[in-house]
C-alpha cells in the first residue's frame, strides 16, 4: 500500500505515491538497482536511522522522521556512494527525488503526516 506524505507544518505534499519499505529484505535493498524515482513518487523506509547510497544511480533528498513525526535530518540531493547519512532520534526516512527539500520547503521540526494513497 502507498502512502501519501505532506508536510502539514508547511501545508505541501512531499510525496502523492510513496512506496513502503519494512521488511528487512526492503529495508536492505531501498533504491538500490533502480534508474531513477519518478516525480511524485518516494520510498518510507522503517524503522530506520540511517542509510547509504551505494549502487544507486541517482542523487536523493532524504528526510529523517522520529516518533512524533518530526523531521530530526534533512540531506538534500545526496550524491549516489555516499557512505551514511543519518539523524539522532529518528525512526523513519523518506527517500525522494532530489529538490523536494527545496520545493516543499520542508526544515528541521516540521510535523509529517502519512496517509493511505
Amino acid at each position: 500500500m502507498n502512502l501519501r506524505v505532506t508536510n502539514t507544518t508547511r501545508g505541501t505534499i512531499i510525496a502523492e505515491q510513496c512506496e513502503q519499505a519494512r521488511s528487512f529484505i526492503a529495508r536492505g535493498r531501498g533504491l538500490m538497482g533502480r534508474p531513477d524515482l519518478a516525480q511524485d513518487t518516494g520510498l518510507l523506509i522503517a524503522p530506520c536511522s540511517s542509510i547509504h547510497t551505494f549502487f544507486m544511480n541517482f542523487p536523493i533528498d532524504v528526510v529523517f522522521i522520529n516518533r512524533a513525526g518530526r523531521v530530526v535530518g534533512l540531506y538534500p540531493a545526496m550524491p549516489p556512494g555516499r557512505p551514511y547519512a543519518g539523524a539522532w532520534g529518528a525512526r523513519t526516512v523518506i527517500e525522494l527525488p532530489a529538490g523536494v527539500i527545496a520545493a516543499t520547503s520542508t526544515q528541521m521540526g516540521d510535523l509529517i503526516e502519512m496517509s493511505d494513497a
